[in-house]
């Protein structure tokens, strides 16, 4: 196994070990993050259902529009701040945070950060 074989095994560990603890409901869904190298997507999940009740990215519409750059903590940021106002359209102010394996740090928690004061509490 190469080291980049060996960094994937090992953040897929880290995701099963996080979502183990993390369920999202209707009242409470969970606020899944996924990070890429260009891009971050957010999107609320109600695993019950197993549907997802809204979704934001760095892809969307919205963020094009404005012609930042996808791959730095402000774009996070603006991305919190959209999936935010997406989820209060929708009727829902509590989640629980899934990092998707990556550390609390950087663009995670930029995009945690614009949630909250888009006025979602987790």
């Amino acid at each position: 196994m190469n080291k980049f074989q060996a960094k994937r095994v090992a953040q897929k560990r880290r995701e099963r070990r996080v979502r183990s603890k993390i369920f999202g409901t209707a009242d409470s869904p969970r606020l899944s993050v996924h990070r890429t190298n260009a891009n971050i997507y957010a999107q609320l999940i109600d695993d019950v259902d197993g549907k997802t009740i809204c979704s934001a990215s760095t892809l969307s519409s919205e963020f094009r529009a404005t012609g930042k750059v996808g791959s730095n903590k402000e774009a996070a940021e603006f991305v919190g701040k959209l999936i935010g106002q997406h989820a209060q359209a929708a009727g829902v102010s509590s989640v629980k945070f899934d990092r998707g394996g990556h550390i609390y740090h950087g663009r995670i928690k930029a995009l945690a950060d614009g949630a909250r004061e888009a006025g979602l509490k987790f």
